[in-house]
């Protein structure tokens, strides 16, 4: 876990990781959620609308977003202050390991707050999404 402090964001600081999708994570997403979704947990449904499988959960794979901030990005003291997400393809579980890469693109020295501008790629990629975190930082 890294341990950035405020003075150590700067600008293009770029970190990424990998995360595989499973089945067990899709379960324990509903579990945890309640979304009984059938595009996300039936494959006839989401085959005939269209879909060549059932459809990871959009947030299920947003939700590695709080790894980036709170595990790499600045990690140890982050305080997410907003996330702005756009879902740009469909993600299924053969599209995994997602490749999860943010940057540093603004410091605001007042508000003690920076953006990340992130994408979530897929094993092709590809990406499946992207958009912007707004990070703060506990008291160190």
């Amino acid at each position: 876990m890294n341990e950035y402090k405020f003075e150590d964001i700067k600008l293009g600081l770029e970190h990424e990781f990998k995360v595989e999708l499973t089945q067990e994570k899709m379960d324990a997403f509903l579990s945890i959620t309640g979304d009984i979704n059938p595009l996300h947990n039936n494959k006839e449904f989401a085959l005939s609308k269209g879909y060549e499988d059932k459809v990871v959960y959009g947030m299920l794979t947003s939700s590695f977003l709080s790894t980036l901030a709170g595990v790499y990005l600045p990690g140890k003291y982050s305080l997410i202050h907003s996330v702005d997400i756009l879902f740009k393809r469909s993600v299924y579980l053969k599209d995994s390991p997602l490749t999860i890469k943010g940057k540093v693109i603004d410091k605001n020295d007042i508000f003690k707050e920076f953006t990340i501008k992130y994408e979530i790629l897929n094993n092709n990629n590809v990406k499946v999404t992207r958009g912007t975190m707004k990070v703060g930082l506990l008291d160190e």
